[in-house]
């Protein structure tokens, strides 16, 4: 099998647009409609739905408190938008960031979801977005279990990475499988 991989020249929002085609182009190759995808502001979530309108939709937000103390990045609004239309929005724990980031934050230490999430960091942040959400959206019982399906993520905001991959849930996680990439930045932030 052959496979276009689309390398940006910088990571970011500006390659929103054309990750999203990206996307819905090996989405059509492979007959997938299951997407999870990165989305703290709904923007990246939106545009997707608004392109893919008979796709299962998974948006993953930053967990409440990631910037402010008892505090969602996402509007109410523009949660209830996306549901309305039809798009499943999860909040919870990062996957690769719960007790383990309060260990380094509290004691300077490092432990196991922070070393796994530092590793992938090695090939893009948005490909540790990928995988993170994946996890989070199967563990969640957002997505089917033992399909592949497409994961959207980004470094900052927006979409640059995006990936097919099997899902396993966090307790088997080191049989998740990336089956490809389908873009992602050359560089790293």
């Amino acid at each position: 099998m052959k496979c276009e991989i689309i390398y940006w020249d910088k990571p970011g929002r500006e390659n929103t647009e054309a990750t999203i085609d990206a996307v819905l182009k090996r989405a059509e190759e492979l007959n997938t409609r299951h997407f999870i995808v990165a989305s703290c502001t709904g923007r990246t979530a939106k545009l997707l739905r608004e392109r893919a309108q008979d796709a299962e939709i998974v948006c993953v937000t930053h967990q409440t408190g990631f910037r402010e103390p008892g505090k969602c990045e996402m509007d109410d609004e523009v949660r209830a938008g996306l549901v309305a239309k039809g798009v499943h929005v999860y909040t919870g724990t990062h996957f690769l960031g719960g007790v383990g980031r309060a260990v380094r934050m509290k004691f300077n230490g490092l432990e196991a979801d922070e070393l796994c999430a530092n590793t992938l960091r090695i090939l893009g942040q948005g490909l540790k977005v990928c995988v993170e959400i994946a996890v989070m959206a199967l563990d969640a019982g957002l997505i089917p279990y033992d399909r592949e399906v497409i994961a959207i993520g980004g470094t900052g905001s927006g979409a640059d990475t995006a990936i097919v991959c099997l899902p396993k849930h966090g307790k088997d996680f080191f049989s998740f499988e990336v089956r490809e990439i389908i873009c992602k930045p050359r560089t790293r932030q």
